[in-house]
């Protein structure tokens, strides 16, 4: 959603080119694609004609795949328009449970907002993915649960390391893992130089993976190498084998997350 093209030339911005890396990816192991939409001038964008073009593209290039749409708030907080991309009909959609002070400028999802999207994605049969960036958010999740707006089991997306969120030492990945309710899934990313050690940690402790230059631009922590989304995903795919962690297919991944088998 942030990084442009005078930031690393890697970064994708067009329909074809996000089709191509997720092909790439796909190719290499990958069986979640997590999409952002840009406009003509490369700016992130909600509307539905840049979305069913990427997913068309996706759907016919890595059949089975699952596809989890960005609803964020982070630069356009309209619901209307975070809101759209659900009647595309993805298989899975992010929910970012809570505010966050990004860097740049912060992303506010307020309760009322965060439940109007819960509502939506249930009636679309949209399954979220709750993204955490700090431990309150998990509480959020549980009161959604409550009132019947999320359904177990539930998926979450742990995020550390961001400026402004929940660090990224080993403890810090530990403990929110620890803290979600049971029988939950869940993934973890580290934001930046944090990438690559949140990953494999990730691995080690059972959880799932989610790489990509959303959270890393660069290969290795000190910043030198810019790097693809293919060979971020390669790496972790390298690390899970030498680590006897199986990469699940897109019809395993469908299994884990309890999704519907149908490719759509």
């Amino acid at each position: 959603m942030a990084p442009k093209k005078t930031d690393t030339p890697h970064v994708p911005i067009t329909p074809e080119e996000i089709a191509r890396d997720t092909y790439e990816a796909y190719k290499l192991g990958a069986a979640v694609v997590h999409v952002h939409a840009r406009d003509e001038q490369g700016n992130p964008t909600h509307r539905k004609d840049v979305y069913a073009r990427i997913f068309s593209l996706i759907r016919e290039k890595c059949p089975g795949m699952i596809i989890c749409a960005s609803t964020s708030g982070r630069t356009d907080r309209d619901l209307g328009h975070r809101a759209e991309v659900l009647d595309l009909g993805p298989d899975m959609a992010s929910l970012t449970l809570g505010s966050v002070n990004f860097l740049k400028q912060p992303s506010i999802n307020t309760l009322e907002d965060i439940s109007a999207l819960a509502r939506m994605m249930g009636e679309r049969g949209v399954k979220p993915e709750l993204e955490i960036f700090e431990p309150g958010f998990i509480g959020v999740a549980e009161y959604l649960h409550i009132k019947g707006l999320l359904h177990p089991p539930l998926h979450f997306n742990l995020l550390l390391g961001s400026r402004g969120s929940i660090p990224a030492e080993m403890r810090d990945l530990v403990y929110l893992a620890d803290s979600l309710p049971a029988d939950s899934t869940w993934s973890a990313a580290g934001i930046g130089m944090y990438q690559s050690r949140i990953n494999a940690a990730a691995i080690l402790m059972g959880g799932h993976v989610r790489v990509g230059l959303e959270d890393s631009l660069h290969y290795d922590p000190g910043k030198r190498v810019l790097a693809t989304n293919g060979q971020l995903v390669r790496r972790i795919a390298t690390i899970a084998g030498e680590l006897g962690r199986e990469i699940a297919s897109p019809a395993e991944a469908r299994e884990i997350l309890r999704l519907d088998k149908s490719c759509r």
